[in-house]
């Protein structure tokens, strides 16, 4: 992998991690485009690098709103702070499930399966289409909520499922407020991401040796960079109710890929 790919790989993590489109499914198709030529070592470690680098893009976006949790639970009473931090444990519980007892499973789903991710990107349209129609609320997420919220993102694991499309979707469809579903997505995902790049390195899965930290470091710079403009943009987007736009992209480059993939 060249500067270039890095670069351009970068982007497109920074960009669908957030926007409704699936970053793991355009990881994919950006691999098979570029053609790809890592080893899984070298594979895993710049994926690792690019998901820390849109974590930290999130930490950065909801700075106050971390602090504020912090601060309130830290008064360990059962206030408003410590609920919603409880309520994104309660949301991971999915994930984590199917993350340690399935993990080879889901990676088998990995590396070139194009005619999934295409599958896949025409069931998140779907959803963002039912969820754009949804009508706006005050309510916040629930305890019952967020386990359910937290079983869509578990299975957003899928490639072309967008884990943020998916998770605002949910959230939308049971009635909760846009703004706070948005909020609420883009926060349950940091522990996630920590804890599965820890996961990963304590492991042994991934190695620093002999990489080449250029590549490493660029693609870094760029996933961050385009996560905080795409961050923030998502909200402003889910506020005016305009995920319909994603929805019609999603179903056309779900049919290109399903596309590709036969014809190849």
């Amino acid at each position: 992998m060249d500067i270039i790919d890095s670069i351009i790989l970068g982007i497109v993590q920074g960009l669908t991690e957030f926007l409704p489109v699936s970053s793991s499914g355009h990881l994919e198709l950006g691999k098979a485009i570029l053609g790809d030529q890592t080893v899984p070592e070298e594979r895993l470690l710049f994926t690792v690098v690019l998901h820390f680098a849109t974590a930290l893009s999130t930490i950065v976006v909801f700075r106050k709103d971390i602090v504020m949790l912090l601060k309130g639970a830290l008064k360990f009473k059962w206030n408003d702070d410590l609920q919603f931090i409880m309520k994104i444990a309660v949301s991971m519980i999915p994930a984590v499930v199917i993350g340690v007892y399935f993990e080879t499973e889901l990676e088998q789903l990995f590396g070139g399966q194009i005619l999934l991710v295409g599958f896949m990107l025409i069931v998140t349209a779907l959803l963002l289409f039912l969820a754009d129609k949804s009508k706006n609320t005050t309510k916040s997420v629930s305890f019952k909520n967020a386990f359910v919220i937290g079983i869509s993102q578990a299975i957003a694991m899928l490639p072309g499922i967008s884990r943020s499309g998916a998770t605002i979707s949910t959230s939308v469809l049971l009635g909760n407020d846009k703004t706070k579903a948005a909020r609420f997505s883009f926060l349950m995902v940091v522990p996630l991401i920590f804890g599965k790049i820890a996961k990963d390195v304590l492991s042994g899965e991934i190695s620093a040796a002999n990489q080449n930290f250029t590549v490493l470091s660029i693609g870094f710079i760029a996933a961050f960079v385009s996560g905080l403009f795409a961050c923030t943009w998502m909200i402003a987007l889910v506020k005016k109710s305009k995920l319909t736009y994603f929805a019609v992209y999603c179903f056309i480059v779900g049919l290109i890929a399903i596309g590709i993939s036969i014809f190849k």
